[in-house]
């Protein structure tokens, strides 16, 4: 588990911790939210424990709870870390509570994250993809400097339902 900790103007971009299961429950239950995501909605919090364990051990990817400076409420989470498929590519994802869609914060923790790694690890490539339908996620990526590439597809975890994906890049030199 990293201790990085990356303030923007609204957000607090901190690691995840086990402590985080109520407040990541909220939107990782919610259908809403879970339709655009890899994962299934969750059920239970137990199944966020479980997933919180298993990304503490985690080394090659960059996991941040996004908390909202104006009320210390954590509103959602992502990651970025080298992408398994693209050589020498950082990918990332986030992913929040329904009622913060809107006001930019998943542009605002995205471009924090980006330009770590680019200050840090020298990244200078990147990668990321959203379900077809959500065309928010798609701006999200546009206004992180990416351009959309072409198409790919996700199969929801444990064998659900395949799901069209628009795939984004941005190389800088």
């Amino acid at each position: 588990m990293h201790n990085i900790v990356i303030e923007t103007e609204r957000l607090i971009l901190r690691p995840l911790n086990i402590d985080d299961a109520d407040a990541v429950f909220q939107w990782v239950s919610d259908e809403r939210v879970a339709r655009y995501m890899i994962y299934n909605t969750y059920s239970n919090v137990e199944q966020v424990v479980e997933w919180l364990s298993s990304i503490q051990e985690e080394m090659k990817e960059y996991h941040f709870g996004y908390v909202r400076k104006s009320d210390g409420k954590l509103i959602g989470s992502g990651s970025i870390g080298p992408d398994s498929k693209e050589n020498d590519f950082w990918g990332f994802g986030y992913n929040f509570r329904y009622d913060c869609w809107g006001n930019g914060y998943a542009t605002e923790a995205t471009k924090a994250m980006i330009q770590y790694v680019y200050d840090n690890f020298d990244a200078r490539k990147f990668t990321s993809s959203h379900a077809e339908p959500n065309k928010a996620s798609g701006r999200v990526m546009e206004k992180c400097g990416l351009h959309f590439v072409g198409y790919g597809e996700f199969q929801k975890l444990g064998g659900g339902p395949k799901m069209v994906t628009m795939e984004y890049e941005r190389i800088d030199r």
